[in-house]
């Protein structure tokens, strides 16, 4: 009887032993799992991608229409001047002869030009493409060790049977089935950091995805392990930089971000998953800010009382509108006098100030015929200075009054330095300063046909640039008497 009852409680004990063993080698023990802490997916550029269905454009036109349904952008909304578009046939076998273009302005929700003409007729069933690319930077904390052989991997979604490693913009109905594209990046292009660099093995391993699999960067460990509470930094550079999706096609509202999960996980030398976190990333349409700003041109001209300008002490008070001499009652002397000039514009390209007589001083106002109508025909003429004779494009300093008379101008600088030359310059007038007294020229004689001459300019945007004109005047004794006058003008242009 004993005999027998050990019998059975042997039978038993195997039985049992056994049933275990079954349960504990068909179903072996997982490894626990944390969630990596402080993740974060920051992207180098947040702006969605753009792409829109093609409706025309024609070779050596420069303006392209967008079909306005159907497509994940329907207008141009999300589309920029200076964007760099890229137009793909409907197999989206790239860009149609390999080309981009420049976008130049938006016309409407549908037009937009380009800053060239199309090379190609444009695929009406093909795309409109403008690709927002940038680096892509993924921050995390360890929960557990990370063993020497083991590994980071990210999983980054893609879309769904697209072609998600070729540069492009991809879409889908919704962002489950939607994601970036790889654009080609390689190696070289991540980089890893934290618990000892130089261990994460520098050759990682990407697969792009395919079908419905996302894309996965595999970083190894290798000579030692990495603590638990490390913080991990992965960065994928911006050249070429991961393609931003496009918006999905089917509920997506503009200026309400798309989001998207990106997997993060630490695995043991076996692959099994120790530590893992969803990190978000949301692109979205960026903001056009604009503004036209008015252009602006100043131009002043101002009276000055007598003082000491352009190196001389004036004899008359001069206004906005004339330079009276007045009476000159005494021969082969200088009369001084000066204005002064302010100028101020936003143009890009700055401005110039030009000056002109309609003629020389003639006699209550005569036609002076010819540049050397002088005192036989009842004109004061305008001066030659000197014995290098000048003329209203170049100019000599004029110092002496009995034997070289007339009416000359020179120039100097208040504000800046916009005077085309200056009074102290030497011979030639030039706008350096030198040992010069009053470098002078004529002023330009229509009545001459001589060309109207720049005495203030600037190549660039300018406030309250300031320039004395200085004028002299001088007549022999023979001059006749009389009262003499001609009118000078002005003139300031903008280049906007």
């Amino acid at each position: 009887m004993k005999k027998s009852r050990f019998i059975y409680k042997l039978i038993l004990f195997f039985f049992v032993f056994f049933q275990f063993s079954f349960f504990f080698l068909r179903y072996p023990k997982t490894v626990d799992t944390a969630n990596l802490t402080s993740a974060s997916v920051t992207l180098g550029n947040s702006r969605i991608s753009y792409r829109a269905g093609v409706a025309s454009g024609s070779l050596n036109s420069p303006i392209v229409t967008i079909d306005s349904s159907g497509n994940a952008d329907n207008n141009t909304n999300h589309l920029f001047p200076k964007d760099t578009t890229c137009f793909t046939d409907q197999g989206m076998n790239g860009c149609i002869g390999n080309t981009t273009y420049t976008v130049a302005n938006i016309v409407d929700s549908t037009t937009f030009n380009l800053t060239t003409v199309l090379g190609n007729n444009l695929d009406t069933n093909g795309y409109a493409m403008a690709s927002q690319s940038g680096s892509m930077t993924l921050t995390f904390t360890t929960a557990s060790q990370v063993p020497s052989n083991g590994d980071i991997l990210i999983t980054i979604p893609m879309a769904d049977n697209a072609n998600g490693n070729n540069g492009l913009p991809d879409t889908a109905a919704s962002t489950s089935t939607n994601g970036f594209d790889l654009n080609g990046i390689a190696a070289a292009d991540i980089s890893t950091t934290g618990c000892t660099d130089s261990n994460w093995i520098a050759t990682e391993t990407i697969t792009a995805g395919s079908g419905t699999n996302d894309h996965t960067i595999r970083i190894d460990r290798q000579n030692t392990a990495c603590a638990a509470s490390s913080t991990i930094t992965v960065t994928i550079d911006s050249s070429p930089g991961i393609v931003n999706p496009a918006p999905v096609t089917s509920g997506h509202a503009q200026g309400t971000a798309d989001t998207y999960t990106i997997n993060i996980k630490t695995r043991d030398g076996s692959d099994n998953t120790l530590d893992q976190v969803d990190a978000k990333v949301a692109p979205v349409e960026a903001v056009l800010v604009s503004a036209t700003v008015d252009e602006t041109l100043s131009f002043a001209v101002a009276g000055l009382s007598p003082g000491t300008y352009c190196g001389q002490t004036t004899d008359v008070t001069s206004t906005a509108y004339a330079v009276p001499w007045g009476t000159i009652a005494t021969p082969d002397s200088f009369l001084e006098a000066a204005q002064q000039l302010t100028v101020s514009t936003n143009a890009d390209g700055g401005y110039t100030v030009k000056i002109e007589e309609n003629d020389q001083m003639g006699k209550d106002g005569i036609t002076c015929t010819g540049a050397g109508a002088g005192e036989s025909v009842n004109c004061i003429q305008d001066t030659t200075c000197s014995a290098s004779t000048c003329t209203e494009s170049t100019g000599y300093n004029w110092t002496v009054a009995g034997t070289y008379r007339g009416l000359g101008y020179t120039l100097a600088n208040l504000s800046g330095s916009d005077a085309a030359f200056v009074y102290n310059s030497n011979d030639p007038c030039s706008g350096t300063a030198g040992s010069g007294t009053f470098c002078a020229k004529q002023i330009a004689d229509q009545e001459a046909s001589e060309t109207k001459q720049t005495i203030m300019t600037n190549s660039n945007p300018v406030s309250s640039k300031q320039v004395y004109v200085c004028y002299r005047i001088a007549v022999s004794g023979t001059q006749p008497a009389g009262y003499y006058y001609n009118k000078v003008k002005y003139t300031a242009t903008a280049t906007f």
